[in-house]
């Protein structure tokens, strides 16, 4: 084999991995029911899931700070359903591929949405709300703009979002890719991931140690009773230390 050759093959299986690294969608089954992990991970907050990830060497897991909930949300963690648009005048075909996209929404999804940096129109109204709360998605996170601001609240639906603006969508932008990886800041997020939001906002656990994280946090949160009652009883932050507490 000639060196040419030899470079050739080795480039093309490691752009087979990359590609399997960047795009693949893991089929991982938990051990409990999904209904049950999601239960059990909105008993607990974006915080601790958080430090969770850090002690597994994720530290870039927080959607960006520009992303903002509209109501001060308990947390709420559903699948990834990702969407990716971008800013475009054409208009043909969007709606057919629109339909298509909200006909394979499934129950307990957590709808992420990456609009390309759109600065201009919403992706997000009263309407797709209503569909969203219809077929029992949990949330939904637009890295752009959303209006009908007041049909959105009187739903109780809990949505995620950069800017409110009463621009539509048509004319202004197109959905190009769904279930597809995405890149929102420095967080990639993938189908399937379990995806928390609350009052600071949103994060993404990846799907393959989303089980053991779930375990994690949820030691970490028994642990924080126990040092929360030691601050209450007054003890001091020497003696707390000392027990093994943190601040």
């Amino acid at each position: 084999m000639s060196v040419d050759q030899y470079q050739k093959e080795v480039g093309m299986m490691n752009l087979e991995q990359l590609i399997e690294t960047r795009e693949g969608k893991p089929d991982v089954k938990f051990p409990i029911a999904e209904k049950e992990l999601l239960m059990r991970f909105e008993q607990l907050y974006t915080g601790a899931v958080n430090d969770v990830l850090r002690e597994f060497c994720l530290l870039n897991q927080a959607l960006p700070n520009h992303i903002i909930p509209l109501r001060e949300y308990h947390t709420v963690a559903g699948f990834a359903f990702t969407v990716k648009s971008s800013p475009n005048a054409m208009i043909k075909g969007e709606m057919e591929f629109r339909v298509k996209m909200l006909d394979e929404i499934r129950e307990d999804t957590f709808i992420v949405w990456d609009t390309s940096r759109d600065e201009k129109a919403t992706l997000w109204g009263g309407v797709m709300t209503a569909t969203a709360k219809g077929k029992k998605v949990k949330a939904a996170c637009i890295d752009g703009g959303i209006r009908d601001t007041h049909q959105i609240i009187a739903e109780g639906f809990p949505i995620f979002y950069k800017y409110r603006i009463s621009n539509g969508s048509l004319g202004r932008c197109l959905i190009t890719h769904y279930q597809v990886t995405l890149q929102i800041g420095d967080v990639t997020i993938k189908p399937g991931d379990v995806v928390l939001g609350d009052i600071d906002g949103v994060l993404v656990v990846p799907r393959e140690i989303a089980y053991q994280v779930l375990l994690r946090a949820e030691e970490i949160k028994e642990n924080e009773k126990v040092i929360f009652d030691w601050v209450h009883e007054g003890q001091s932050i020497q003696e707390i230390t000392e027990k093994g507490g943190y601040f």
